[in-house]
């Protein structure tokens, strides 16, 4: 992500304006990841603002819920927070014998989090990893399970650590075993939780617990804790900066995934829907609800890769 990121905390003055195109109407519906739901949703309401003529139904279960609906066509966009996995692209391209358009739409940073009252100054990717995983594949040479092994004092030293997280159809959940775990298995000690503003709500209630969920879901109870990759290093905190200098260490472009064959149109809602998403006021959403807005160079390979599949 790094290498493409510009630091701004709003869109970029460079991107599109939105203007209105005539005789926007019909519907469609998005099956997909939880993480952008609120996204989703803020996206929809201020596009419909724009076309009241629309109807718009979204479902946000998690991200492995959007191959299958795009495959079985119970969904025209899929939204997903990693991108499709070799099985999930085999068997798109083994129903329609060509492989689905991906367009990135937002950054978000992954973030661990604790409650707001735990003090813990930051953790590297292998101690995460430790304190997450059975494996221990980054390579921290002892298990984490209490406050304490952290060098916690004071009211955490003699809690035992509790795991949050999300549950496996999330996308989340697997990217953050993938990048955070090397790949490694979670603890049968993680409470599994079927969105990601349960898992920071969660936190929110429990000063023992820690968790992961992406920034855009930061309430005034949890604190996200600034991360390290290596012992040693410094740590840095799930902000623009750091995410648009590569510093901090999660950071994931979010996805929508539609269906298109070659030499065919996208409907014109599809296309309006997604070119609003890739405008200023688009990414200026982005930003409104915790995230990172794309750079422009992004953006413009987007617009250029929409053109081309709506030609």
């Amino acid at each position: 992500v790094a290498c493409f990121l510009a630091t701004y905390t709003s869109a970029s003055p460079q991107l599109h304006h939105y203007i209105k195109k005539p005789q926007i109407h019909g519907s469609f519906s998005s099956i997909g990841s939880d993480t952008l739901a609120n996204l989703m949703s803020n996206w929809v309401k201020h596009f419909k603002e724009i076309y009241p003529r629309v109807n718009i139904q979204i479902q946000a279960a998690g991200s492995s819920t959007a191959p299958p609906a795009l495959i079985e066509s119970i969904a025209d966009i899929g939204p997903m927070s990693r991108k499709m996995n070799d099985k999930e692209l085999a068997e798109f391209k083994d129903q329609f014998g060509y492989e689905p358009t991906v367009i990135p739409v937002a950054i978000d940073a992954l973030s661990v989090y604790v409650n707001k009252n735990n003090p813990i100054k930051g953790l590297t990717l292998a101690q995460v990893d430790a304190v997450f995983s059975s494996t221990r594949r980054c390579g921290y040479g002892k298990d984490i399970k209490q406050w304490q092994d952290l060098g916690m004092q004071g009211v955490l030293k003699n809690y035992k650590i509790r795991l949050v997280g999300r549950n496996s159809i999330s996308g989340t959940y697997g990217y953050f075993k993938k990048k955070a775990l090397c790949k490694g298995q979670y603890k049968k000690s993680l409470t599994e939780k079927p969105g990601s503003a349960a898992v920071v709500e969660d936190i929110s209630l429990s000063i023992s617990s820690i968790g992961y969920s992406g920034m855009g879901y930061k309430i005034p109870g949890v604190r996200i804790v600034p991360l390290s990759k290596k012992m040693g290093e410094a740590y840095f905190a799930a902000n623009v900066a750091n995410i648009s200098a590569g510093q901090y260490p999660l950071s994931r472009y979010l996805y929508l995934y539609v269906n298109k064959k070659k030499g065919e149109s996208l409907r014109p809602i599809i296309k309006e829907f997604i070119t609003f998403v890739l405008s200023k006021q688009g990414q200026n959403y982005v930003v409104e609800d915790g995230y990172v807005a794309l750079p422009v160079d992004i953006v413009n390979q987007s617009l250029a890769e929409l053109k081309n599949i709506s030609n």
